[in-house]
């Protein structure tokens, strides 16, 4: 955690059990699992967490002993959300291509390092893949979103970052780095990204960017369902259909002048 400045470190905690408690709603999560998820002792997430619930960025449910997010974070949100939100924009593009293929279609944002989801429509199709949900983060490089947004970064942004984080060590050997570069290389050469199954066996997931005003992969739209949907013989026409919308999208955000929330 940076600490360049005095409080850094103190909100870099705080930054971090947000994100840890915003990833387990709407279910909430327990002091033991945010500690877990941010390396930090219990008694000091616990005092973290005890403290934002002051300000109301937190909310406690005595009952199951859970945390979730606060009243505070959804006034806050509402309002960051005219600035950055894309998801009415692209919200009939997710349903468009839930509706055209019978998978699950997600909108997901660039947070930093990681992807975020923002948005699910599910189509018609009765067995669904669960890997993906709204709120749901990944590293970059990990699910197709991810893999389809680093693979347009330039060239020594993609190579900073595969240096400096160990995908593999907790995503598979699949995520170390020469696999990765092999994977973003197939992706710039079709244009969308694959996920076969390196998440959750059986689970496919396919992604294509959406980029901002300044040409940079920001946003991604993706597909995931089970691996037998995504066949060889099926994959080129759910990638064309995805790379149509996400161009399409790509415009439209263009042309509105949305920021990226990075």
């Amino acid at each position: 955690m940076n600490s360049s400045f005095p409080g850094a470190q103190v909100v870099g905690r705080m930054a971090a059990v947000l994100r840890a408690v915003s990833t387990a709603m709407p279910r909430g999560i327990s002091t033991a699992e945010v500690a877990r998820g941010t390396g930090l002792a219990r008694p000091t997430v616990h005092r973290l967490l005890a403290a934002l619930t002051a300000e109301g960025f937190c909310d406690h449910d005595n009952r199951e002993g859970l945390w979730l997010l606060g009243p505070e974070m959804y006034l806050m949100g509402t309002v960051a959300a005219e600035r950055y939100d894309i998801t009415e924009i692209a919200r009939d593009h997710v349903a468009a291509l839930a509706d055209a293929t019978g998978e699950s279609a997600f909108l997901s944002v660039r947070r930093g390092d990681e992807t975020v989801c923002l948005l699910r429509a599910d189509g018609a199709f009765p067995i669904r893949s669960f890997v993906l949900y709204e709120g749901k983060r990944f590293p970059l490089g990990v699910a197709s979103a991810g893999l389809a947004i680093l693979s347009f970064l330039p060239e020594k942004a993609i190579e900073r970052y595969l240096e400096g984080r160990d995908l593999a060590a907790e995503h598979g050997s699949d995520h170390a780095p020469d696999p990765l570069r092999r994977r973003i290389a197939e992706t710039r050469a079709r244009g969308w990204a694959e996920n076969p199954a390196l998440i959750v066996e059986g689970s496919w997931g396919m992604g294509a960017a959406v980029f901002d005003a300044a040409g940079q992969p920001a946003w991604a739209l993706s597909l995931t369902g089970v691996e037998s949907r995504f066949s060889p013989e099926r994959r080129p026409e759910m990638g064309r259909l995805l790379m149509h919308h996400a161009h399409e999208l790509s415009k439209k955000l263009r042309s509105d002048q949305v920021l990226p929330a990075r």
